[in-house]
C-alpha cells in the first residue's frame, strides 16, 4: 500500500461524504447538507489529504493564519486504514505547513480524547461555543 499525500489538492463534496462515512465522523458533520459540506472544503484554508490511488482516505481540513493559530476542525481516517500512522502523518504535514509559533486547536470527540493526549495535545478547558440559532444578547 502506498499512500500519498497532498496539500490543498482538491477534494469533491462526494469524496468527502464517503470518508466521512467511512470515518468516525459522519455522525458529527451535516452530511445530508451537501450546501454546507461545499462551503466547508472550499473556505478551508489548509488541506492535507491522504490517497490510496484515486481514493480518499483521510483528511486533515483546517482554518489558519498560519501563524499564531491551526484550527483543525476536521481530522479523519478510514476507519479500514485507521491504526497506521495516517492520522498523525496528517498532523505532522500540516504542522509543516505552519510557522514555528503556530499552534493546532481542535475539539475532539470524547472517544478520542486518549488518542489526542497520547499525540501530545493538551486539554484545555477554555473553550466556548454558541449555536447558530442562539442570537447574542447585545
Amino acid at each position: 500500500m502506498s499512500i500519498k499525500y497532498n496539500i490543498n489538492a482538491p477534494v469533491s463534496v462526494d469524496q468527502f461524504i464517503a470518508l466521512l462515512d467511512r470515518s468516525a465522523l459522519a455522525e458529527r458533520r451535516p452530511v445530508e447538507d451537501r450546501a454546507c459540506l461545499e462551503g466547508m472544503l472550499n473556505n478551508s484554508n489548509l488541506m492535507i489529504s491522504a490517497w490510496n490511488g484515486e481514493e480518499l482516505i483521510g483528511i486533515s481540513r483546517c482554518m489558519t493564519d498560519f501563524h499564531y493559530a491551526c484550527y483543525l476542525s476536521d481530522l479523519a481516517v478510514d476507519k479500514a486504514y485507521q491504526n497506521r500512522g495516517i492520522g498523525k502523518t496528517l498532523q505532522a504535514k500540516t504542522q509543516e505547513q505552519l510557522g514555528p509559533r503556530c499552534k493546532l486547536i481542535l475539539i475532539s470527540a470524547p472517544a478520542a480524547n486518549t488518542y489526542y493526549e497520547a499525540v501530545g495535545y493538551t486539554n484545555n478547558p477554555r473553550c466556548w461555543v454558541i449555536e447558530r440559532d442562539h442570537l447574542i444578547n447585545s
